[in-house]
């Protein structure tokens, strides 16, 4: 099967998908973008999260199939802002297993968000799972990427 999307605003196509491959793994090993990370194919720690359509999914959920003409924006897609500064200079990248789908969580928690409570950033960050950093520094980062 061949998909066709456009991926970080360009237009890109995947020959030879199966079925049954996610579109983590067109991403990742047929379109060369390794920022999205595999961590549980299950849905489960966030680390593969992307934007389709304008709204953030795990990508290891979604059948490659379902973004045929569909629009796909991975970290590697978002620019260098304060969210990753703010990443960067609280601290809060540690292994960096967890840092792309953090950030694409907290990139759309602030565009729908701007000044988010602390229970507004849990409730955003809540599928996300980080084993390094005991959230404290995550949670600095947001707060300073909202001011």
């Amino acid at each position: 099967m061949r998909v066709n999307c456009t991926v970080n605003g360009e237009k890109r196509q995947a020959d030879d998908v199966w079925p049954g491959e996610s579109l983590l793994y067109v991403l990742r090993e047929r379109l060369g973008l390794p920022g999205s990370k595999n961590a549980c194919e299950q849905g489960e720690c966030g680390s593969c999260t992307v934007y389709l359509d304008g709204t953030p999914v795990c990508s290891c959920l979604v059948a490659a199939g379902q973004a045929e003409g569909r629009d796909v924006v991975t970290v590697e897609g978002l620019e260098f802002g304060r969210v990753q500064e703010a990443f960067l200079s609280t601290g809060a990248v540690q292994c960096g297993f967890c840092t792309p789908g953090l950030v694409v969580a907290v990139h759309d928690l602030l565009a729908r968000n701007e000044r988010p409570s602390d229970p507004d950033i849990r409730e955003a960050l809540a599928g996300n799972l980080c084993r390094c950093t005991g959230y404290e520094k995550i949670l600095d980062a947001v707060r300073l990427a909202a001011r």
